[in-house]
């Protein structure tokens, strides 16, 4: 069976698998991206989320910024509607970036008033490295690349939140703004455009010439190093802003846009 190391091409992967296994393009990214895929869905982060023992300055912290950085999403999701090759995909499009505009951005605005946060950090927050670094990811993926490139980014964005918050547990948190996070990361609407996106870069991937086949990879692993900085962050953030010296950093947070 195939490992997934960085030099390994989508051929080789293919030319490894055993009988009955799943040759698709976007579980050889996922196994590419490892060990950060497992970091990014196994976090310290998530699990304190999904057991409703997050700190409030913790997940506020990490709301505004996720808050600064929907725009971005759906910059890049607008890009991959305008680059999407047919009326079926531009559609499915549509309606998720639909969810991002409304109910989402609902879901903040409530979110926002239990936690308490002022209309400065809703509006125009301090970004932190992270947040950057992610926004300099979608804007340069959408710029410089096309279809396949921008899903490169959307689809481990959108899976990793669906594979930690379709983990089972023995019941939601009591903070509505945690029950509801998950709650948008798991429903059968979103699990089946995660599923979409996925199909999508498959297609995609597969057809690619070998080196940009690379070139997604490594868009993809990106993303997944900069989910898991992006919760290291909400920590380091809510230490400053307390003085606690409780947390510190597991992974890079380095803001560099390396993509």
């Amino acid at each position: 069976m195939s490992d997934g190391t960085p030099d390994e091409t989508f051929t080789e992967y293919l030319n490894a698998l055993e009988d009955g296994e799943d040759g698709r393009f976007t579980n050889w990214c996922r196994a590419r991206s490892e060990p950060d895929w497992t970091a990014a869905t196994g976090h310290r982060f998530t699990e304190e989320l999904r057991a409703g023992r997050l700190n409030d300055a913790v997940f506020r912290e990490y709301l505004v910024q996720d808050y600064a950085f929907l725009d971005s999403l759906v910059g890049a999701f607008g890009h991959a509607l305008g680059d999407a090759p047919s009326m079926t995909a531009r559609s499915r499009l549509v309606d998720f970036l639909g969810t991002l505009t409304d109910e989402e951005n609902d879901y903040f605005e409530r979110s926002f008033d239990a936690l308490g946060v002022p209309e400065t950090d809703r509006n125009d927050p301090d970004l932190t490295p992270t947040t950057r670094a992610f926004q300099d990811l979608l804007r340069g993926a959408a710029r410089t690349g096309g279809y396949a490139e921008t899903l490169a980014v959307l689809v481990p964005a959108e899976w990793s939140y669906r594979s930690w918050a379709g983990k089972s547990m023995d019941e939601p948190p009591a903070q509505f703004y945690l029950a509801e996070w998950i709650e948008l990361h798991d429903n059968p609407a979103f699990d089946e455009f995660v599923a979409w996106l996925r199909a999508e870069l498959d297609r995609e991937g597969a057809a690619a010439s070998p080196r940009r086949q690379r070139q997604l990879a490594r868009l993809f692993r990106r993303t997944v190093e900069l989910e898991v900085s992006f919760f290291d962050s909400a920590y380091r953030w809510a230490d400053s802003e307390t003085g606690s010296d409780d947390v510190t950093a597991t992974t890079v947070a380095n803001g560099e846009s390396r993509w």
